[in-house]
């Protein structure tokens, strides 16, 4: 295949902030982000910045815990022009496979894209996107788990509506922990 013909596409999975824990206060949906998850969230953005991982668009659960990982990251100044950013109900606490149908439906002009969302779903999308052939040692730091405000960049060969489990690159995955 022709080097011209190659799709390639960078796919961000974003697990919001520490958020404050479940309480007859506030619903699960409303559960506001702690201190120490806008922090991190802001040194995820920090991170982002000075690797260049900018998407051109952002697709962010309706949760008010991933809203306010988005707002850090903005904080941050991630980026120099705001990408488009699209809230999605259906991304709170969506499954890998609704967080791949998703994709699946994002147009092929979106060169990149940061999906900001909840765990079991971002977790298992990572893990399921890198595929058991990955050789990367970051692969088995996210089969150990997701922390809170992880990021894990992958490379998309293929174009979105063919986006499957194995068919992605795993270039890096971030953790809070890794920036102390």
């Amino acid at each position: 295949m022709p080097w011209h013909n190659v799709v390639m596409h960078q796919l961000i999975l974003l697990r919001h902030a520490k958020a404050a824990r479940p309480s007859l206060e506030f619903s699960d949906h409303d559960r506001p982000l702690t201190p120490e998850g806008k922090r991190a969230a802001i040194a995820i953005g920090q991170v982002m910045r000075k690797s260049g991982v900018v998407p051109d668009v952002v697709l962010v659960s309706s949760a008010l815990r991933t809203q306010e990982t988005l707002e850090s990251l903005e904080a941050a100044s991630v980026w120099d022009e705001r990408p488009n950013i699209d809230t999605l109900p259906g991304l709170y606490m969506a499954t890998a496979r609704q967080i791949r149908d998703i994709l699946r439906d994002l147009p092929e002009t979106i060169r990149s894209v940061l999906v900001i969302g909840h765990n079991p779903g971002i977790h298992e999308s990572a893990v399921s996107l890198a595929g058991p052939a990955s050789a990367k040692p970051e692969l088995n730091l996210i089969n150990e788990g997701y922390p809170t405000a992880s990021l894990a960049e992958f490379l998309i060969t293929t174009p979105w509506h063919k986006i499957a489990p194995g068919t992605a690159t795993l270039q890096r995955f971030i953790r809070p922990a890794d920036l102390r």
